[in-house]
């Protein structure tokens, strides 16, 4: 009881921290996915809340492409593969529903219902940070990931200078966090024993 007393405060301190988001409209999720599938535009369900997608920048659409070729190059032939942000990842233990900006999942997707875009076993996600969005993603997101099971790594790469995070779960269930931020430096992806140049994520941009 105590920790989950804990983990409710922290959960608060996120809220409060947040920018308020565009729609709190309480919905089942249900009701959430029945309406998701008719929008044009992208949203997040959390705990019944309803967080509208912003539109990214070109210097954020940009990294993004870098990891999803880079990474997607490499995973040819193998058994995991790297989603951009239209696969929707659900998080059982807390009955949401985000968009993460990129994904790797490794064997079959397990797909949270028969309509067949929303899975459930993502094993590293990526986010792309801007101003607007690091709260949000470093703060109540992460807190939400952390209840995947199936999750490894979480890696938050910042769209105004050369700085990657990333979250790795270790086998006690705790997290254990690395930076890098050099420019000849490189970052690994444990997941899937693959190895990136910072100046290849940031090509184009930085």
């Amino acid at each position: 009881m105590l920790r989950q007393g804990i983990e409710y405060l922290l959960f608060l301190c996120m809220i409060i921290e947040e920018p308020a988001p565009k729609y709190q409209t309480l919905m089942s999720p249900a009701e959430y996915l029945s309406w998701e599938r008719k929008e044009k535009t992208k949203h997040e369900y959390v705990s019944g809340m309803i967080v509208s997608m912003a539109g990214a920048s070109p210097s954020h659409n940009l990294i993004l492409s870098n990891i999803i070729s880079a990474t997607g190059t490499f995973l040819k032939g193998k058994s995991c593969n790297i989603y951009p942000s239209d696969l929707r990842v659900y998080v059982k233990a807390k009955e949401s529903y985000f968009y993460p900006d990129a994904s790797i999942i490794c064997g079959e997707p397990e797909l949270s219902d028969e309509i067949k875009d929303t899975v459930k076993n993502p094993v590293v996600i990526f986010e792309i940070l801007s101003p607007s969005t690091e709260d949000y993603d470093v703060g109540k997101k992460f807190f939400y990931y952390m209840q995947i099971e199936s999750l490894k790594e979480y890696i938050t790469i910042d769209s105004a200078k050369m700085f990657i995070r990333i979250g790795r779960k270790q086998p006690d269930n705790a997290w254990r966090f690395e930076e890098y931020k050099e420019k000849a430096g490189t970052m690994r992806i444990n997941s899937i024993d693959f190895t990136i140049v910072l100046q290849d994520v940031y090509e184009g941009v930085l």
